[in-house]
């Protein structure tokens, strides 16, 4: 028998558009959610109306779901303003919410019934249908447009922590975990996304999955503070040809955070090893030079010792960008 143990932590930053309707998804879970912890960054908008509109007429209605309101003057960011949310979160699980989205019927019953069946399952991620801005479907899922394959996703079950050193798989709006997770993960690096760093975390201290049915309607409109591409061919040869700018950089700061958490105690040698040589491999390309024909030597020597298969996320697609991005 399920019982109400999920705390929704739920962001929001001028919101007004989608909130109500991602609220009353949430709620209409039933006796599954306990709290919903609504963190806000500043909106100059409604949302925080609508919020409280809404709490009221949970009272009205009799609802066991309490509404917890963490106010904020801004600045946050989205990585930070989670960890306020995930942080003030109380129940044993936590499920992330953006305040754009809209929870499918029966989301927490399926998820929850995961956690039930395995007690070492520290996070469970989920695939999400793809919506436009009025909420109609766009006629894809999340993981078939970021190419997703079932032996991906039977990596990740086999091999966690290296499948996501390559690459994250993990969107946060389908995401419930362990709030035990959270003495391990907490603080949230600025320099990682909220849902990446809960992913490599949960990777690195135990079990994590990806099911194949989707949660959530994703919604993709001209505000997502992170949404998806569609990876058409055009697409992907733009990303190549792109200047290479801060991108490595950023990436060999992330990674050398990682090694960094891993060199604590608790973690495994080869987790921590992998670490290392994905921070080492990340710092090699940041310092690939700026002219094309003087590349050339490092990439050989990287792509000769099998970094970019085990570290990079788009292999030989990352081969050809280390060798012809501009600068």
């Amino acid at each position: 028998m399920l019982t109400a143990r999920v705390s929704v932590a739920l962001c929001t930053f001028n919101g007004a558009a989608y909130i109500d309707e991602q609220l009353w998804s949430i709620a209409e879970q039933g006796q599954l959610v306990a709290e919903i912890v609504v963190a806000d960054d500043g909106s100059r908008d409604d949302t925080l109306e609508r919020v409280a509109a809404f709490a009221q007429a949970l009272r009205a209605a009799g609802s066991t779901i309490e509404v917890r309101v963490l106010d904020g003057a801004g600045g946050n960011g989205v990585t930070k303003n989670f960890e306020r949310a995930v942080a003030a979160c109380r129940s044993e699980l936590i499920a992330l919410s953006d305040q754009d989205d809209r929870w499918l019927p029966g989301r927490l019953q399926l998820q929850l019934a995961e956690f039930d069946a395995n007690p070492e399952l520290l996070l469970l991620a989920a695939d999400a249908r793809l919506v436009d801005a009025g909420g109609d479907p766009l006629g894809a899922t999340l993981l078939e447009t970021l190419e997703v394959t079932e032996h991906t996703r039977d990596e990740l079950r086999r091999h966690p922590f290296g499948t996501l050193l390559r690459r994250n798989l993990v969107t946060g709006a389908t995401v419930v975990f362990r709030r035990e997770l959270l003495a391990t993960a907490l603080p949230f690096p600025a320099e990682w996304v909220h849902d990446e760093w809960l992913a490599i975390m949960a990777a690195a201290r135990g079990q994590i999955t990806l099911l194949e049915q989707p949660v959530v309607d994703y919604r993709q409109h001209g505000s997502n503070q992170i949404g998806v591409r569609t990876p058409t061919l055009g697409n992907k040869v733009r990303r190549v040809l792109q200047p290479r700018g801060s991108r490595n950089r950023e990436l060999a700061q992330r990674s050398a955070l990682l090694a960094a958490k891993l060199s604590e105690s608790g973690f495994s040698a080869a987790d921590r090893l992998a670490a290392e040589q994905k921070s080492a491999f990340e710092g090699a390309r940041a310092a690939l030079p700026p002219r094309r024909w003087m590349r050339i030597s490092g990439v050989i020597r990287l792509l000769s010792s099998g970094a970019y298969s085990r570290y990079a996320s788009q292999g030989m697609t990352d081969v050809v960008r280390d060798l012809f991005q501009p600068a």
